[in-house]
């Protein structure tokens, strides 16, 4: 689970049952679940701001649990069920009402997040009457509506102020997060970095998996110790190998060691780096574009001999440039040490090339979150 972007579903595969039971799968447009759900779960006649409140609490939901791939990575093949005690409610073939047809059609592209963290909010709800619950309180909503509050503010004040609005999320088919065949040694590629960082991850909770350093791209020994000891810890076959069963167990765990699937998630974040070239990075330069630099001199250190393995340390040392210089006399550049634009693209172009994916793919990491926009005012 390191997707970079949620992104809305073109469709969405309901389970009309609990999930052990033998109930049909149904695939539908999202849009027309949001619809459904929201036209089973509250009262059309409601204020706008109380029914814009709750189609973004429902859509939410179901995109948690679509993003997390909750029951997929347990070896099901749906999304959500229609069983409310874990769920929403979802009737299939019921009509929709016009209202919530129409603001569920305006708010197709927007869902909630805590502010920092990549996931859409496990915005869980109950009626606030015969049930009430941790989250949002369908006739508390209705009540506040009344007073007056707009959408973002009734949803703030059950799920708090640290929740922000996403507008304009991209729109796709599924793509499971499985890369399609196995991952073992040799393998490289945005999805080796994805399981190291998954890996690594989960190794805070299970001290026994030995960290991966660095994230790197390449399935390299390391890499196969720590699928290694996952798979003996939780009774895998151990052959070092990412097949789909050690990929859903490795997401499973992820998910729960982030807990992405709770109200108070500790969160997805992820770092993205300016990767424009530096006008001059050079002996007794220090910093974050120092760090990238390392990076990429690592990478292109295990397929050009001449390229010296060094440290990620963000100093600019004797190490670093003389793997500069190596680089350098490789690729036909000046061989003077001095990192300029000429040398960080052509650095850049190779390592994007290396690891078979796009700069904007490979080049981002967990840590700092990058916000997309916030339309709180249009809400």
């Amino acid at each position: 689970m390191v997707s970079i972007v949620p992104y809305i579903p073109r469709t969405i595969v309901v389970h009309l049952g609990p999930p052990d039971s033998y109930a049909a799968n149904i695939e539908v447009p999202f849009s027309d679940y949001v619809k459904n759900v929201a036209s089973s779960e509250v009262y059309p006649t409601w204020d706008e701001s109380a029914l814009r409140a709750n189609i973004l609490a429902i859509t939410s939901f179901a995109l948690n649990r679509f993003y997390t791939e909750f029951y997929r990575s347990r070896g099901y093949n749906f999304d959500i069920t229609s069983a409310t005690e874990i769920d929403q409610k979802f009737i299939y073939g019921r009509n929709y009402f016009d209202t919530i047809t129409e603001l569920a059609d305006s708010l197709y592209t927007s869902y909630i997040r805590r502010v920092g963290f990549i996931e859409p909010l496990a915005a869980k709800f109950c009626n606030g009457t015969t049930v009430t619950c941790a989250g949002l309180s369908q006739w508390g909503s209705q009540d506040l509506a009344q007073q007056g509050l707009s959408a973002t503010q009734i949803l703030r004040r059950y799920y708090g102020n640290n929740i922000e609005i996403v507008s304009n999320a991209p729109v796709r088919g599924y793509t499971p997060s499985y890369p399609g065949t196995p991952l073992r040694i040799g393998s490289r590629g945005a999805k080796v970095l994805q399981a190291q960082i998954i890996l690594n991850r989960i190794g805070r909770n299970y001290p026994a998996i030995p960290q991966i350093f660095p994230e790197d791209g390449i399935f390299g020994r390391q890499t196969e110790a720590a699928v290694l000891a996952l798979q003996r810890i939780f009774n895998l076959t151990p052959d070092g190998v990412i097949g789909r069963s050690t990929w859903n167990q490795m997401e499973q765990l992820y998910v729960a060691v982030n807990r992405l699937n709770e109200l108070e998630s500790l969160g997805q974040t992820y770092i993205s780096f300016d990767w424009s070239p530096p006008n001059r990075l050079q002996s007794g330069s220090r910093g974050q574009q120092v760090r990238q630099l390392q990076y990429m001199l690592q990478v292109l250190s295990d397929y050009l001999p001449t390229v010296p393995r060094i440290s990620i340390d963000g100093i600019f040392g004797p190490q670093t440039q003389a793997a500069v210089n190596a680089y350098q006399r490789f690729a036909g550049l000046t061989p003077d040490g001095i990192v300029g634009p000429a040398t960080w693209n052509s650095m850049r172009n190779r390592v994007a090339g290396i690891l078979g994916t796009t700069e904007s793919s490979f080049l981002q990491y967990p840590g700092r979150p990058l916000r997309l926009n916030d339309r709180d005012n249009n809400i």
